[in-house]
């Protein structure tokens, strides 16, 4: 047993596992400014569900940033080569957040929801990128599977407590002194991020890669481009690799599809701001920490398969468990399941983070991770778009409080054929599956 898993509390308090904490703060912060959150300012604004749900295909940007992460794989930011490859790029990433989030307070929808959506992709395209290399930092910064683990569990509970401020905390703000001074101060809030890379130390196995082909040449293009993708078919197998890639696209459907409509349904019950507020910052934070620890500990117990399986049906469940608010939206119900949901989803994020990682090759970490990103979103990110739609539609049909929780039944539903792929791997005992 290693001096680590000896003081299993104390470790999380070293240098590089805050820094990974603030690091996942910094990433998951613009997540939700730009997507769920700005549907619940604009639906007090008296914007469409349609529009709302069409609007969150900003966030197409985490769906596709594999395609450019070759070239944060192998370049350095503007201006900032004296950072390194990884540092470099995540200063000029936070700074565009904070720029894009500070205007996106100022201005509003004082020049349009068009305007406004603008802003929006500017912040999720910056923020993909800032991932990419966050997520090759925290790759390439371990030294081993169990320092990965620990960096995992650090950038999960940094990465939810940003999901939680920009869901909760901000209503609570919101409510005091307005929407657009909310989004200014959330902008700020970015020089978290700022300074934990200002404190972070290039990581040592990106260092070690400057003898790689340069990306200009046709050499290093392929290696960049095509590389990743051979070296991951030959390390799993071709067909272990297309079932893990549709598992993987599969999985977090119910989360992606119940996000964009879940403030909306808040408002349209007439819950306050605070009170959701109020329920996402106690019964809500510690359904995640707890959450977090459970998937952690799933993942040492059981395996990363068996794990996913477990975290991904407590996932269906706790999306499912929203069709009852349209009945029983009394407080008690409503912490009871929002606790449930964000247990539910922080065992499947810890549990998929996990798993995707150990799937990467040394060499093209920051690739083959925002491709695999890119693979887990691209569905969800696609049909999201049409959410508010669907809501409207079965609206038509039998109102929109049963509306509501028929679609939420749905989402839930939708989780089950990654589960069942998912048992298949495991089924084939795989070593790299397990």
């Amino acid at each position: 047993m290693s001096e680590k898993s000896r003081r299993p509390l104390a470790v999380y308090f070293e240098r590089q596992n805050l820094i990974m904490l603030a690091l996942g703060f910094s990433s998951g912060l613009p997540f939700l400014l730009a997507g769920n959150t700005l549907g619940y300012w604009l639906r007090e604004e008296g914007t469409s569900l349609a529009a709302i749900g069409f609007i969150t295909w900003v966030g197409l940007a985490y769906t596709f940033k594999f395609l450019w992460a070759p070239l944060i794989d192998r370049t350095f930011a503007p201006f900032l080569m004296r950072f390194g490859r990884r540092r470099s790029w995540m200063l000029f990433t936070q700074a565009i957040i904070l720029a894009a989030l500070t205007l996106m307070g100022f201005y509003g929808l004082s020049h349009g929801l068009v305007f406004l959506g603008v802003l929006a992709a500017v912040v999720t395209f910056t923020s993909a990128t800032q991932d990419i290399v966050v997520d090759a930092w925290r790759i390439e910064t371990a030294r081993d599977a169990e320092e990965l683990g620990i960096l995992t569990s650090a950038y999960t509970f940094g990465y939810r407590s940003a999901l939680l401020a920009a869901e909760a905390v901000i209503l609570l703000l919101a409510t005091r002194i307005g929407w657009n001074s909310s989004y200014a101060v959330y902008g700020l809030l970015m020089l978290v991020g700022v300074v934990a890379c200002l404190c972070a130390a290039e990581p040592a196995k990106s260092l070690a890669r400057k003898t790689l082909p340069v990306l200009w040449s046709w050499r290093g293009a392929f290696d960049a481009i095509v590389g990743p993708f051979i070296a991951f078919f030959k390390a799993h197998g071709a067909g272990a690799a297309i079932v893990t890639l549709a598992a993987i696209s599969l999985f977090q459907l119910p989360n992606f599809l119940m996000g964009p409509m879940a403030n909306p349904f808040y408002h349209d019950l007439g819950m306050t701001k605070d009170t959701v507020g109020a329920v996402r910052g106690t019964f809500g934070l510690a359904a995640v920490f707890v959450g977090v620890a459970t998937g952690g500990f799933l993942v040492l117990k059981l395996g990363k398969v068996w794990a996913l399986v477990v975290g991904g049906s407590t996932q269906i469940l706790g999306t499912i468990a929203y069709a009852v608010l349209p009945y029983h939206h009394d407080p008690v119900t409503f912490a009871a399941i929002m606790a449930l949901d964000n247990f539910g989803i922080a065992v499947a994020g810890v549990t998929l983070v996990t798993y995707m990682s150990s799937l990467t090759s040394i060499g093209y970490t920051a690739t083959q991770y925002a491709w695999l990103s890119s693979v887990y979103t691209v569905f969800g990110k696609l049909l999201k778009g049409f959410t508010g739609a669907m809501v409207d539609g079965i609206a038509a049909h039998i109102g929109l409080m049963q509306a509501y929780a028929v679609f939420f039944i749905g989402a839930g539903l939708l989780g089950i054929p990654a589960i069942l792929l998912f048992l298949w791997l495991a089924s084939q005992r795989r070593p790299q599956a397990t």
